[in-house]
C-alpha cells in the first residue's frame, strides 16, 4: 500500500446522506457524494495486511460469512483510489462486481466486518468506496458497452432479471452466447426494481445497467411468465440451456387467529406495488396499499421490514412499529460466539429507523414480540393486533424453541399488518412443469459450484437455490452458474 501508516492517521468516513427527517419528504435517493480528498484519505486507511480476510467470500458451517461474495480485489481499488487512479479502480471493480452501483447501496458490507483493521479499530469504508469508484465511472463516462468479439450460436434462456439472472446474463454475453432475459414484471430488475423502495436503489440506477445490458447485446422480455405464458418446456427446445434465477418469493406466513381479516400483507405486496405506482404515476393512480394516517405494525426485524418502515413514513404514517421476536442484539459482537473475521451481528439502527425516531421520536421497535392474534371492527378490517413476549432458546441440538412469559400480553393499535418474516423457497410452478429435483427446504436442487440441477442442460441460481439470501451472493451465483453454463455449452470456460 502507499500509505501502510494511513489507518493510524484517519479516522472512518462513510458516505454522507441527507436528515433523517427531511428525506422523508421526498423518493430521492439520500446519497451525498463525498470529496477526492477525504475518498483518497479512506483509501489510505486500508492496511496492506498479510492476508485480506475481507475479500475472503466464504462461510463457516454454523458460524457464519466472511468477506466478500464476489471476491473483490478490495486492497488493489482502495490503494489505487489512495493514489487518485480511479479508472483503474473501477477496472479492477468490474473484474469481480458487474454491478457494484447495486451493492454499493443495498449490500450489507460483510467485507468490513472481516477488515483487519475492525480488530482494534473502525473498519475501512469499503462499502462507501466501492460506492463512489462506480458513481466516478458512470460521470466520467467511463462504462460503456462491452459487446463480444464474436457470438459462438448458442442460445441461452435466463428466467429472472434479479441480480444472479442480470450477473448471468451479463457474463454468458461476455462469452458470446445470445442471451434472452425472461421477467413476469413489466421493468426489469426483479426484486431490485420492486422489492427495494426506489430511496434506496433508484430504478434509474437499475434502468443505466439494463440499457448498457441491451447495447451489449442481452435481450430482455418483461411481461412474460414462464409457465404461464410460455410453457417451461419449451424453453428446453427453443434454447441451448436454461439459467433459471426466479428467487425464492413464496412468502412466510403468520398463522394466527384473524388473520383473514383486511388490512394484512405481504411485505412484498406493499413494497411492489408501492414502487410501481410511484414510477408510473408518481402516486398519482392510487394503485397501491397506502399507510397513510395508519397505525402500521410491522411483523419482522429484518431489511424488508425495515423497508416496509422506510415506504410507510414516507406515505404519513401516524404510528410505526416494527416486532423483532428475537432479542435486541449488543452493542459490539461476542468474541466467543462471533468472532472476527465473521460478520459481526450486532445491533444496528438502519436508515429506515433512523427515519421513524426522527418523525415519531422513537426507535420503532419492539423486541422479542410474538403475535397471537389479530382483531377486527364489525366491516372485517384489522383494528387490533394481541401480543405476548417470548423467550429463545436453543437444546444441546441448536433446536429453537420460543417460551411465551406469563403476564406480558399487550393489545396494540394496528390499522395496516404488514409481515416481513422471510421466504419459504421458489414458486412450484417452473419447478413442476421442469420435474426438477428439489431439497428438504424446497429450493432447486442444484449443487453449489456446479449449479447443474436434475434435468440436463437446466441450471439454477440465486435464492430459488440457496434459500433468501443477500444481493452480494445472488451476483455471486450468477456469474458461476454462467460459467458452469458456458461450459456446458463449449467443453470448457474462460469465464471467472
Amino acid at each position: 500500500m502507499g500509505k501502510p501508516t494511513g489507518f493510524m492517521e484517519y479516522k472512518r468516513e462513510t458516505t454522507k446522506k441527507r436528515d433523517p427527517f427531511e428525506r422523508t419528504k421526498s423518493w430521492q435517493e439520500f446519497h451525498i457524494l463525498m470529496p477526492e480528498p477525504v475518498l483518497r484519505q479512506q483509501g489510505a486507511r486500508c492496511m496492506d495486511c498479510g492476508v485480506p480476510f475481507c475479500q475472503t467470500g466464504t462461510t463457516m458451517d454454523g458460524s457464519g460469512e466472511i468477506g466478500c461474495p464476489v471476491y473483490n480485489l478490495i486492497p488493489e481499488w482502495n490503494d489505487l483510489v489512495y493514489h487518485g487512479k480511479w479508472k483503474e479502480a473501477l477496472e479492477r471493480l468490474h473484474k469481480t462486481n458487474n454491478f457494484p452501483e447495486f451493492t454499493g447501496r443495498v449490500c450489507p458490507a460483510p467485507c468490513e466486518g472481516s477488515c483487519t483493521v475492525a480488530i482494534s479499530d473502525e473498519a475501512v469504508s469499503i462499502k462507501s468506496i466501492e460506492f463512489h469508484i462506480v458513481e466516478r465511472g458512470f460521470q466520467e463516462g467511463w462504462i460503456v458497452p462491452q459487446p463480444p468479439a464474436k457470438r459462438t450460436g448458442k442460445t441461452v434462456a435466463v428466467v429472472g432479471s434479479g441480480p444472479a439472472g442480470l450477473a448471468a446474463a451479463a457474463q454468458l454475453n461476455k462469452a458470446g452466447h445470445t442471451v434472452t432475459v425472461f421477467e413476469r414484471e413489466d421493468r426489469i430488475g426483479g426484486l431490485l426494481t420492486y422489492g427495494i423502495p426506489d430511496v434506496k436503489l433508484a430504478y434509474h440506477v437499475v434502468e443505466r445497467r439494463v440499457k448498457i445490458l441491451e447495447e451489449e447485446g442481452v435481450m430482455f422480455k418483461a411481461n412474460v411468465e414462464i409457465g404461464k405464458d410460455i410453457p417451461a418446456a419449451q424453453l428446453k427446445n427453443d434454447f441451448d440451456a436454461v439459467l433459471l434465477c426466479t428467487g425464492a418469493t413464496k412468502p412466510r406466513d403468520v398463522e394466527v387467529e384473524g388473520r383473514e381479516l383486511k388490512g394484512i400483507h405481504f411485505a412484498m405486496d406493499f413494497l411492489t406495488a408501492n414502487t410501481k405506482s410511484l414510477l408510473n404515476s408518481n402516486h398519482q393512480d392510487n394503485n397501491y396499499i397506502s399507510a397513510e394516517g395508519k397505525n402500521v405494525i410491522v411483523i419482522g426485524g429484518g431489511d424488508t421490514g425495515v423497508d416496509c418502515i422506510t415506504t410507510s413514513v414516507r406515505h404519513g404514517a401516524k404510528s410505526i412499529t416494527q416486532f423483532d421476536i428475537n432479542k435486541q442484539k449488543p452493542g459490539v459482537r461476542d468474541e466467543e460466539k462471533n468472532p472476527w473475521p465473521l460478520f459481526p451481528i450486532v445491533h444496528q439502527v438502519e436508515d429506515g429507523q433512523k427515519e421513524a425516531q426522527a418523525v415519531y421520536g422513537s426507535d420503532p421497535r419492539s423486541y422479542q414480540v410474538s403475535t397471537t392474534k389479530f382483531v377486527g371492527d364489525e366491516h372485517g378490517n384489522v383494528k387490533e393486533l394481541h401480543t405476548i413476549d417470548v423467550e429463545t432458546k436453543f437444546d444441546e441440538n441448536g433446536r429453537k424453541t420460543r417460551t411465551p412469559i406469563p403476564g406480558t400480553e399487550k393489545v396494540w393499535p394496528a390499522d395496516l399488518v404488514l409481515l416481513a418474516v422471510g421466504f419459504t423457497g421458489p414458486e412450484e410452478r417452473i419447478i413442476e412443469e421442469l420435474s426438477l429435483a428439489t431439497t428438504a427446504r424446497q429450493t432447486i436442487e442444484a449443487a453449489y459450484g456446479k449449479y447443474a440441477t436434475s434435468v440436463d442442460g437446466v441450471f439454477a441460481a440465486g435464492d430459488n437455490r440457496r434459500g433468501q439470501s443477500l444481493v452480494v451472493w445472488a451476483i455471486h451465483e450468477g456469474r458461476e452458474a454462467a460459467r458452469e453454463c458456458d461450459r456446458y455449452l463449449m467443453g470448457s470456460s474462460n469465464l471467472p
